[in-house]
């Protein structure tokens, strides 16, 4: 299925996504991205549906490619002072500020967002499926959120993030029950998947 290039008719348009919403360790990234008005790509898709070695080739297309591009950041930290949904939305946000180029509007994907500036944007649920700058910025997100999990796991090699990535895989929550979380652990997350009372109060 051939991705559409443009939701504004006429404006320059950034897609937005992010990564790591889900996972128990690690930052939340986003990406923003605005292609060409009139940009193809056939092989641009939600990141979750290509293989790892593929998002990298696609990553070095659409830094090309793209009139503009920026990553935002959000640590455990603030995702725990702020919770997961301000953090992921404020990750897009610093995305957008870092754009080269300023936008006229903005695409989202999935239902929540909070204006940013004084543009017009628009929340398309399972948008990297659906418009190439959203699928790009997902690319975007996923493969440099990977190579920071890729960091920390150097750090702490206990919890195979170079595996999970940071995600609640059973492997990782058996090193946090072994080995207790790491400073890059979201300790508002429910780590051990068990009954909340269970979980470390530090």
């Amino acid at each position: 299925m051939n991705l559409l290039n443009h939701y504004y008719e006429g404006l320059l348009e950034a897609g937005c996504d992010e990564a790591g919403r889900g996972c128990l360790a690690g930052p939340v990234y986003a990406a923003a991205v605005i292609l060409p008005p009139d940009y193809h790509n056939e092989q641009l898709n939600d990141s979750k549906q290509l293989s790892e070695k593929h998002r990298y080739e696609l990553r070095e297309v659409i830094e090309r490619d793209a009139l503009a591009w920026a990553v935002g950041v959000v640590d455990n930290n603030e995702i725990d002072r702020i919770n997961i949904l301000r953090a992921s939305i404020l990750a897009m946000h610093r995305a957008l500020d870092a754009l080269s180029l300023r936008p006229q509007a903005v695409i989202v994907d999935g239902n929540r967002f909070s204006p940013y500036r004084d543009l017009p944007y628009t929340t398309i649920v399972k948008g990297d499926g659906k418009y190439l700058s959203i699928a790009a910025a997902s690319i975007l997100a996923k493969t440099y959120r990977d190579d920071c999990m890729l960091a920390l796991h150097k750090e702490y090699p206990c919890y195979s993030w170079d595996h999970n990535k940071g995600y609640p895989a059973p492997a990782h929550r058996q090193a946090i029950r072994q080995h207790g979380p790491s400073p890059y652990h979201r300790m508002t997350f429910n780590l051990l998947g068990e009954d909340p009372q269970l979980q470390f109060d530090f």
